[in-house]
């Protein structure tokens, strides 16, 4: 990392060695770590999203027909400019509470940053944010900074849902169809980007997905009674797959000629550009993941390509899956089919 000189023009990328959400722990360390945590205490029965199974967020029941929802989520920059990195951390981490079907409340900054940062681009850091917590219908109500070499900024949420109509992991069917709201390929571009292998456009287009907010996604599968959905995040498409496999019981089959990229991502792969975090999720899905055949191995990378302020993955009812992208639509929200549900045990496959 490269340390900051306030007199000269910031490029925060250069103050860290990965960003985004390919900065995470991969699941595979985390499974390992976690495992049992939640099963430690009897967990009170209010508590009706937490570690035993993992969701997106916790979920607290408080009254019959409202539970509380909370999340955090920070990472290093892995943009240069201050105003989308503030964007894009405070969608990312908004994104889990859209994520359990839910509405923002308020949210609360995390903070680290070197003592000689520039005041100006702090400042941009945290107007971007509290400008995402406006868009997301709630309010940038404080937080907590201290100081730290390599930059990292995110938010605490709190939002609100009704408890009987959260969307939970455990919610696919047998039967549904996965439908996706954003293309793949972020982690591929910011680390070409990282190579001088990414070209403005197509990072720019990157730059504008991760800084939109999966609200509107959210709010058209609330109307549809769509129980089963996720977020899609730094575990890749096959992570956060498996983790909605496991928890609904059921096997997600995806179709990798149907997934959708960004701009440059499967040109990157194909070229052998891959993060470190996408060497994790490899680890963790493999012992459930089943490629057939044929599947480019390009195809492979980008569905195993860690995402930052990715697209909701839900599992729809067939027979309500051109009402709800008909409705996506509508709202400006793309969505692909992407795959399917099918009876088996607790898997992902890759045809």
């Amino acid at each position: 990392m490269t340390a900051v000189d306030p007199a000269s023009p910031i490029r925060l990328t250069k103050l860290t060695d990965c960003g985004g959400c390919a900065a995470k722990l991969g699941a595979d360390l985390l499974a390992e770590a976690l495992a049992g945590l939640g099963a430690r205490e009897p967990a009170p029965r209010e508590l009706i999203a937490g570690l035993e199974p993992p969701d997106d967020a916790a979920a607290y029941v408080v009254s019959p027909d409202l539970a509380v929802i909370g999340t955090l989520d920070f990472f290093p920059p892995l943009v240069d400019d201050p105003v989308a990195y503030g964007e894009i951390a405070a969608a990312n981490a908004l994104s889990d509470v859209f994520a359990m079907g839910g509405r923002v409340l308020f949210a609360l900054s995390i903070a680290a940053f070197p003592e000689a940062f520039p005041k100006e681009a702090l400042a941009a850091v945290f107007e971007a944010a509290a400008s995402k917590v406006r868009e997301a219908g709630g309010i940038l109500a404080g937080g907590h900074t201290i100081r730290d070499p390599e930059p990292k900024y995110g938010l605490a949420v709190i939002g609100a849902a009704h408890p009987d109509r959260l969307f939970r992991k455990g919610g696919a069917r047998p039967g549904d169809v996965l439908l996706l709201t954003k293309r793949l390929g972020t982690g591929l571009l910011v680390s070409g980007r990282r190579q001088a292998r990414t070209s403005d456009a197509d990072l720019d287009g990157a730059i504008e997905q991760m800084r939109t907010l999966n609200r509107a996604a959210s709010e058209v599968f609330g109307r549809h009674g769509i129980l089963g959905a996720t977020d899609v995040t730094g575990f890749g498409l096959l992570g956060h797959g498996l983790e909605m496999a496991r928890a609904s019981g059921a096997r997600l089959v995806f179709d990798a000629a149907a997934l959708p990229a960004l701009d440059g991502a499967v040109e990157l792969a194909r070229a052998g550009i891959e993060t470190g975090g996408a060497g994790h999720n490899r680890r963790f899905t493999a012992p459930a993941l089943t490629v057939a055949t044929g599947v480019a191995p390009e195809l492979v990378a980008l569905a195993h390509d860690p995402q930052t302020s990715g697209g909701l993955l839900a599992a729809i009812p067939a027979a309500d899956a051109s009402a709800v992208q008909a409705d996506l639509r509508a709202g400006g929200v793309p969505s692909w089919r992407i795959g399917r549900v099918e009876a088996g045990d607790p898997a992902v496959t890759l045809t």
